[in-house]
This record gives structure tokens, sequence and C-alpha cells, in this order.
């Protein structure tokens, strides 16, 4: 999106009663797919990795193409590390996509490297066992009971376009009134992490914005939930 267009959206933000959600630009590839799926979904978006629209969006959505090591540094290089940890300590909104979910987790191991992530959940990324990988195309998901991201989809199939994945969940709750994190699964070869909901951080190993329908509906209700938080 040039510079213009971001001036463009985020002037048009002024009057409107329409969430704000930034999609983090640091290079992680095409996302302009991703911008036109949520502007459907009915939010006012920017693509942009400056401050203050990372930091006052009602929502951020981190995308992620390439290798967990790539995507790591390209994040480190516009500061989004320390952003993104800034928006979940104040409860503000987060949504990661494919490798965007990944770095989320305390580690990735990719062709016999291991590099570490943002820690926010436990677990490391690794390569699926099965037959053929990339795990590409549709497949079916476990929603997690009560799940605000696949009210109204649990049933639906989703686009997936990895090779790599979270296989093992141990969150450990460190206080009784804790809520533990919502884990919606998948499977190729082996079951796998297909998206989690944490408060404020959500992610999804799969692309909703290629998703049809389905994801569709899916980045509704999110977009829906910053509305509600906006109240």
């Amino acid at each position: 999106m040039s510079s213009a267009a971001t001036e463009s959206a985020v002037s048009n933000t002024a009057g409107s009663d329409k969430p704000t959600v930034t999609v983090l630009d640091y290079g992680s590839g095409n996302v302009r797919s991703a911008v036109r799926a949520l502007e459907r979904a009915g939010a006012v978006v920017t693509l942009s990795a400056k401050p203050e629209d990372v930091l006052n969006a009602d929502g951020l959505v981190v995308p992620g193409v390439g290798a967990f090591g790539s995507v790591m540094d390209e994040l480190k290089a516009v500061d989004a590390l320390r952003m993104i940890g800034r928006r979940v300590a104040g409860g503000r909104a987060v949504l990661g996509i494919c490798v965007g979910m990944q770095v989320l987790f305390d580690a990735g191991v990719e062709h016999g490297t291991h590099r570490e992530g943002m820690g926010e959940w436990p677990g490391t990324v690794e390569l699926l066992p099965a037959p053929v990988v990339p795990h590409m195309g549709w497949n079916t998901v476990t929603a997690a009971e009560g799940s605000m991201l696949f009210e109204g989809v649990e049933s639906e199939r989703f686009y997936f376009v990895h090779s790599y994945g979270v296989q093992k969940w141990d969150f450990e709750v460190l206080q009784p009134k804790m809520r533990p994190p919502m884990v919606t699964w998948s499977e190729h070869g082996a079951p796998f992490i297909a998206a989690v909901e944490n408060g404020p951080l959500c992610a999804t190993q799969f692309h909703p914005e290629k998703s049809g329908d389905a994801g569709a509906r899916m980045l509704r209700n999110w977009v829906n939930s910053l509305t509600k938080a906006a109240r």
C-alpha cells in the first residue's frame, strides 16, 4: 500500500464506528489479500510498521510467510517484537497468521537450526511427520469449545500452506483463577495446533484470508470482537 493509501485509510477513521486494524508491514510478502479480507470483514485497515499505527489500532494483524528464523529477523528489524509485546501487555488485540502464529511460540527448528521465538506460548515449531509436505490445501479443524474465532464455522474447512507446526501443548496454569488459552487442532501426519485464543492474543496456522466463506466469517468474528472491546 502506498503512503498516500495509508494516509487515506487513517483519515477515513474519523467519524467512523468501524474498528481500526493495522496489518504489520515488515516485508513478509504479499499481504494485500489480508488487507482486502479485513476490509470486507468491516474494519478500516492500514498497512504499516509505524509505531503510532501499530500501537494505536484497535487490532493488529501479524502475517508471516517463509522461514521461522527469517520472519523473526524481519520482525526485529522494525522493532515489532517490542510493539507486539506492548499490545499484549496492555490487553490490545493481536492476530497472528501462519508464520505470524508460529513465532509466538517458544522456538522453531528448521533444517536443524534452532531459533528462539517470542515465547508467548509454550511449544516448538517442528517439521510435520507426514509423507508429503508442505501441508497445502483445505483441512478441517477441531475447534476449542466456546471458541470466539470459530463461532458459526466449527465444522468448516480452512486453507493451510505450511510444512512446520506445533504438535504438543503443555500449558501450565500458574494461578487457580487463570483462564488457559483455547486451542484448536488439525491433523496432517500428526495432530498440530491450528489456532490459539488467549485473551487479546489470537493466532491461526491457516490463512483465513484464503479460506473462502469460512475464513471470511472467522475474520468477521475477530473484527466484531474489536468493536465489543471498544465499548
